[in-house]
């Protein structure tokens, strides 16, 4: 039984204690969220709730007195054996063993909605994530975020929520410039520029460009930069979608910084700006007053020669996003990037908006590849880079999606790339992978013997005793896979995808220490039991959850290793 179907059982029960008279309270009184809590100690039961303590003082009684009443009614509900009221007036819930044990097929029959909710429904998020200069490779620092940001819009669609994944093309401004010239410079079979691009990739580039196109050669030179530094970044930007692509991190939109300035939004955006009164001028330039909401200093817009700053291009942006409909604007920049949180704060309240609502930023730290102790560079074509088809040849998509998920994204992270394709207990994505592979193989046994129809959408729960599932590490895994759709929804709602990771960690131990405690088919020859019956249910709604807490983490689900 989930939480939610506990914290309903409440409710109703409430609702059934205000329609009789015995709780003068109104149905107002009923938080909308009705807390249901593991004990700490699980003696205790398998649920808690302060539910008492909420609504004792508009009942007029005291918080006791007011558990006393609400557990009675609790305790004639046939799905719970045990209701116990302590301390101030909690109430402690154990749940029936056949209502635990319906949950597993409850998980099978939902299938890969199994851990979705309505928590965060109605809202309407713009996550962005990468947006890398289209001037080279996508490396490290990308990679952690490529994985971070897909799996964080993974959640929140499962949390309900309405999720655009956006890469901000940084296409625009001298880079764009030094990039071609560069590609030029490798072309002419020259040196790049000081200041230009490095990297075996620039004279691939070249390679590629003048073999399309031979006659770039005889251009004039200022066409000839042009004409490089154009297909160039058309030949970069498709070389980092399919390698997204191959790390399985898709975008929804692909938004060039450079349609801001053609299409007029970046005035439109300074116009949003002015009429909210942030705007002023100062020394032949315009700016913008954001030291009025935090930043550490007012902002310049445009230069006394006229040019826009890049800053500008930022609130015209976020005015965009806003626009286009976002209630929430989510960035999320590397850890050089500190100082843009103010900054883009005081963006969203200058354009009238409620930063705490509107916009929120979030910080990575570094990554770092380690074997023996010592750091690696994997690149060939980069220069001293560690670049993402780099990772992802060196030790595949699963690994280091789950490798890179795994923390939290605001602490630095050192990854041992022995340990990550070892496969044993010791490397985390393993031991969940294996779990699944592990009960995948432990169905198929059971579809070849006979016991079970081949589809498990094909079994009939109708005919199981989940009552029997009362064995500690069956009353333990039940709960754990009672508690996924909270860890989801939590996830979402504080951005940590790196909390699945470890929930599925935790799973699989507990899986693991059922399994070998618990037998689940027969003997060769002998008819599956009834308990086996149950066992086999509860082993395919574990490996329902792992598929899809993996699936949430872009990682896959292997039915054999």
């Amino acid at each position: 039984m989930t939480p939610e179907h506990v914290a309903a059982r409440i409710e109703d029960a409430l609702r059934g204690l205000i329609a009789d008279g015995t709780l003068s309270i109104s149905d107002t009184d009923i938080p909308s969220r009705i807390t249901v809590d593991r004990p700490k100690n699980r003696d205790h039961g398998d649920w808690a709730t302060n539910i008492a303590m909420v609504v004792a003082k508009p009942a007029g009684l005291n918080p006791r007195a007011c558990a006393d009443v609400i557990a009675g009614t609790l305790a004639m509900n046939p799905e719970f054996s045990k209701i116990d009221v302590a301390g101030p007036g909690f109430i402690n819930i154990t749940v029936d063993a056949a209502t635990a044990g319906a949950l597993a097929a409850e998980i099978v029959g939902r299938g890969a909605d199994y851990g979705c909710s309505e928590t965060l429904r109605g809202q309407s998020v713009n996550i962005e994530f990468i947006s890398a200069n289209p001037t080279g490779p996508l490396h490290l620092g990308h990679t952690r975020w490529a994985v971070i940001g897909d799996a964080i819009a993974r959640v929140l669609h499962a949390a309900g929520a309405t999720v655009v994944r956006e890469f901000y093309i940084n296409d625009r401004g001298v880079q764009m410039d030094k990039f071609g010239a560069s590609i030029q410079a490798r072309a002419l079979g020259e040196a790049p520029p000081e200041d230009g691009y490095q990297g075996d990739y620039v004279a691939e580039l070249a390679a590629a460009i003048v073999a399309e196109n031979p006659e770039v050669l005889d251009a004039p030179k200022v066409e000839q930069l042009i004409a490089f530094r154009e297909h160039g970044y058309a030949l970069q930007l498709a070389l980092q979608r399919a390698t997204l692509n191959r790390f399985r991190t898709n975008f929804d939109v692909w938004y060039s910084e450079r349609s801001l300035h053609e299409s007029g939004a970046v005035e439109h955006g300074l116009a949003r700006l002015r009429e909210h009164g942030h705007v002023f001028e100062a020394d032949g330039a315009t700016w913008l007053r954001t030291t009025d909401f935090g930043d550490d200093k007012d902002r310049v817009l445009i230069k006394a020669d006229g040019d826009y700053t890049y800053f500008t291009s930022d609130t015209a942006y976020y005015v965009d996003k806003r626009e286009r409909g976002f209630h929430k604007c989510v960035y999320l920049l590397g850890a050089d990037h500190h100082g843009y949180v103010n900054r883009l704060r005081a963006v969203a309240a200058c354009a009238g908006d409620d930063p705490d609502e509107h916009i929120e930023i979030l910080i990575g730290q570094m990554v770092k590849m380690t074997r023996d102790g010592k750091e690696v560079r994997l690149s060939k074509r980069a220069g001293d880079l560690v670049t993402l088809d780099d990772l992802i040849d060196e030790v595949g998509v699963d690994a280091a999606r789950y490798s890179l998920v795994r923390y939290p994204a605001d602490s630095p992270l050192s990854i041992d790339l022995d340990l990550i394709v070892k496969q044993s207990s010791e490397n985390p994505v393993f031991y969940v992978q294996y779990a699944h592979a592990r009960i995948c193989t432990l169905l198929r046994s059971a579809v070849a013997a006979g016991h079970v129809p081949e589809l498990t959408a094909d079994w009939q729960p109708e005919a199981v005793n989940f009552g029997l599932l009362a064995d500690p590490r069956e009353a333990e895994l039940l709960a754990a896979l009672g508690e996924f759709p909270r860890i989801v929804a939590f996830a979402a709602q504080v951005r940590e995808p790196h909390r699945i990771a470890r929930y599925l960690e935790d799973l699989g131990g507990l899986y693991h220490r059922f399994y070998d405690g618990c037998r689940v088919l027969p003997a060769a020859g002998e008819p599956l039991s009834d308990v086996g019956a149950a066992r086999l249910w509860l082993c395919a709604a574990t490996r329902q959850v792992l598929s899809n807490g993996l699936t949430l983490l872009g990682v896959s689900a292997p039915e054999t290793m």
